[in-house]
């Protein structure tokens, strides 16, 4: 008997570890991806006042207090730290500005709400520098590649949202010859063009924004 307890002993130990295993590397994947979350929303601030090309290793390392080669490890390479930083700005402006707004009802409603949050979004705002697509874009639409097809999508999701509220906006007495993708692309522009002007100090840029808005949805009545 005491043999056979003695033999159990070292299985038993390796029961044990056996169910730890999982649970320990669980526990660093865990931790691993809240570095990178982390890692990745700073790497939005800095991104939307320096641009994207203005992200390195040893600048969020210093940042955050982490090690640089931690966080080397967990991007391997500045674009995939870019497309972290794109996704994170993306995530995060979905919370602000979208998922708000699908509480209201579709057509007008929903889309004077998302432009409220997107005002919300420019002037609080969000992130350091302002829209982060509006410091990024300018700079990548020049140059193929994953980053710039992540920002280019993330440009046309909104320009459809906005095109899709404008459209079930429409009464029994709308203009049917308005140009929906064509009037969301002008949405689009007044936007980044009052991004600028809040940055620059002038409140009466988001006025300026739902004037326009309302201009296109007195059409749609």
């Amino acid at each position: 008997m005491e043999s056979e307890r003695r033999g159990a002993e070292p299985g038993a130990a390796r029961g044990v570890l056996g169910a730890e295993g999982p649970e320990v590397t669980d526990l660093r994947l865990v931790r691993g991806a809240r570095a990178r979350q982390r890692v990745a929303r700073r790497a939005v601030d800095i991104a939307s006042l320096d641009g994207l090309d203005g992200l390195s290793i040893g600048r969020l390392a210093a940042d955050l207090g982490l090690s640089k080669s931690g966080v080397q490890t967990l991007f391997r390479t500045k674009e995939n730290l870019q497309l972290a930083a794109a996704e994170s700005a993306h995530r995060e402006f979905e919370r602000a500005v979208v998922r708000p707004a699908e509480s209201v009802p579709a057509g007008s409603a929903r889309l004077r709400a998302l432009i409220e949050h997107w005002i919300a979004y420019a002037q609080t705002p969000l992130f350091a520098g302002g829209c982060f697509w509006a410091a990024n874009l300018p700079v990548y639409d020049s140059r193929p590649g994953p980053v710039r097809d992540a920002l280019f999508a993330h440009r046309e999701a909104w320009l459809k949202l906005i095109a899709g509220q404008l459209r079930r906006s429409a009464g029994p007495d709308a203009d049917a010859s308005l140009d929906v993708e064509l009037a969301a692309f002008q949405i689009d522009a007044v936007c980044t063009a009052a991004n600028i002007d809040m940055r620059l100090g002038d409140d009466g840029a988001a006025g300026k924004v739902r004037r326009v808005v309302e201009g296109f949805l007195r059409g749609r009545r």
